[in-house]
């Protein structure tokens, strides 16, 4: 393959060849004592504590270097942050020969270059704690120029790089340069360890269930196909895995979650990945109205541990966590945006509403789309705090157990929070015969062309005939859920590496 070089990456390879001719290896093998990292040093370095730092090794990235002659101030970058070496060239180089020193700072180190160092920490008379060098090793030699990032004399970035076709095609730099982005994937793995623990702490099981699936199920959503060469059959990425676990439930376990990935061959925009991670859990004894206390509690808990406050800062509006939340049914949510009572209306009445209100909708699409489509294109973007959304028609809730006491609805919310949809739970229907109406009235609709509509899956109303206790169940958006939490304007932000469009390397 072909492969056009810059003339910074020429010479960098050429300074490459130098260290192999100095008998310096630019990859050697994995091994380095590390025993201190630069958060840990600078908070807890002082003049009575130095005896401990007497004897340090670290390791990191250059990000920029001083050069004073036969003195050099290192700044390089450690899984915790910046730190400084400070290297002289008489101790580096105590003999006459200095060829060692000049390969590695003339002829071989360049910015993004990974170092070790050994030493004992101190004090600069400019006041930084920095490691006064012994040693120094190249770890690995970098061979492509990072971006140029300018910062204050601290290493504190003050000109990012943004450009988002860079920083989502190459996370990998982008996590070099821009430590925030580094802070935001760390605050997921605390917002996901915190869901954990709230739910461990209660006695739910984490569970795995398949990724691979005969019928794409527990959703109304298009997915992505493939073959299994083995059994020589389709398979289907799953969509969802609500079924799975509710015959989990039917197996005997009163409350089950898992962090699952799913995949649905839809549209990209800023709130949606073809690939992206929903929380399902479900709950043997429960329904809709425990669902939504208990998602209160676990959302003011996720605010309160990443933040220590409920009120958090989302773009340029505040969004208040603390329990409890609103409650509107749709219908009224629809009436109180628009001023029009659609409760008891059929498809062509829907159909006229959708008119009036210039919304564009498909002609396979049935009742409960419709009913969709108007609430998302009138009310949902107007619900900034969060609000459960609760009580939808039958139509929209193929799974979900019919209202106690209101009829043609359906025990079902979802949580709007800055306009968006971050969870949907329902008391779960748990009639087998009912179960079979409704998925065979989705088939209707696949039949009329609506390509989201749901598969029959026999085996799940199999599962349902052994019996299903009462059970209430819940999907949060992770993705989403970090954007709102962790105050990021887009779903590319809050994921490592998302979808994007193949590039063209060059040519065979």
């Amino acid at each position: 393959m072909s492969q056009d070089l810059s003339e910074q990456e020429i010479i960098r390879r050429e300074k490459l060849q130098n260290l192999e001719a100095a008998g310096i290896n630019p990859y050697p093998a994995p091994l380095y004592p590390v025993s201190h990292y630069s958060a840990e040093i600078k908070q807890n370095f002082s003049e009575e504590t130095k005896d401990n730092y007497a004897s340090v090794c670290v390791a990191g990235r250059i990000m920029s270097v001083n050069d004073k002659g036969k003195v050099l101030f290192v700044k390089i970058q450690d899984n915790d942050g910046i730190f400084q070496l400070y290297i002289k060239r008489d101790e580096i180089c105590p003999d006459e020969d200095k060829t060692y020193w000049d390969v590695l700072t003339k002829n071989g180190m360049d910015l993004g270059d990974i170092i070790g160092a050994t030493g004992y920490v101190f004090i600069t008379k400019t006041g930084e704690t920095s490691l006064h060098a012994s040693t120094v090793t190249l770890l690995a030699k970098s061979l492509k120029p990072l971006p140029v990032v300018k910062r204050d004399e601290e290493g504190n970035t003050f000109d990012a790089v943004t450009d988002p076709e860079f920083r989502y095609r190459q996370r990998y730099a982008d996590l070099i340069i821009n430590p925030d982005v580094k802070e935001t994937f760390a605050k997921r793995t605390v917002l996901m360890n915190t869901i954990r623990e709230f739910l461990n702490t209660r006695g739910a099981l984490e569970v795995d269930t398949p990724v691979l699936q005969a019928i794409p199920g527990g959703a109304a959503a298009r997915p992505f196909i493939t073959h299994h060469n083995a059994l020589d059959v389709p398979f289907y990425l799953r969509i969802a895995n609500e079924l799975y676990l509710k015959r989990l439930i039917v197996g005997g376990f009163d409350w089950v979650y898992e962090f699952s990935r799913n995949f649905r061959n839809e549209g990209m925009d800023r709130t949606h990945n073809p690939e992206f991670t929903v929380l399902e859990w479900y709950t043997a004894y429960k329904d809709y109205f425990w669902m939504m206390e208990i998602t209160e509690q676990l959302f003011e808990k996720i605010a309160l541990t990443l933040h220590g406050t409920t009120q958090l800062t989302v773009g340029d509006k505040t969004i208040d966590f603390k329990a409890p939340y609103r409650r509107v049914s749709i219908m009224d949510a629809i009436k109180e945006n628009t001023g029009i009572d659609i409760s008891g209306m059929d498809e062509a009445g829907l159909r006229e509403v959708c008119k009036t209100l210039k919304i564009d909708v498909a002609p396979t699409i049935g009742k409960g789309k419709l009913i969709d489509e108007i609430f998302g294109a009138t009310s949902e973007h107007t619900y900034t705090q969060p609000t459960f959304i609760i009580d939808y028609p039958v139509e929209m809730s193929p799974l979900t157990k019919k209202h106690r006491t209101k009829e043609g609805l359906v025990e079902r919310f979802e949580l709007m929070v800055n306009g968006k949809e971050l969870a949907n739970a329902y008391s779960e229907l748990n009639d087998p015969i009912d179960q079979r109406k409704r998925f065979e009235d989705q088939l209707a609709l696949m039949e009329r062309g609506d390509d989201e509509a749901m598969f029959i899956d026999h085996d799940f109303l199999r599962a349902l005939e052994y019996g299903m206790p009462p059970t209430s169940g819940i999907g949060i958006g992770i993705d989403r859920l970090c954007m709102m939490m962790l105050n990021q304007p887009s779903i590319q932000d809050v994921l490592f590496f998302p979808q994007m469009r193949p590039e063209a390397f060059g040519k065979e």
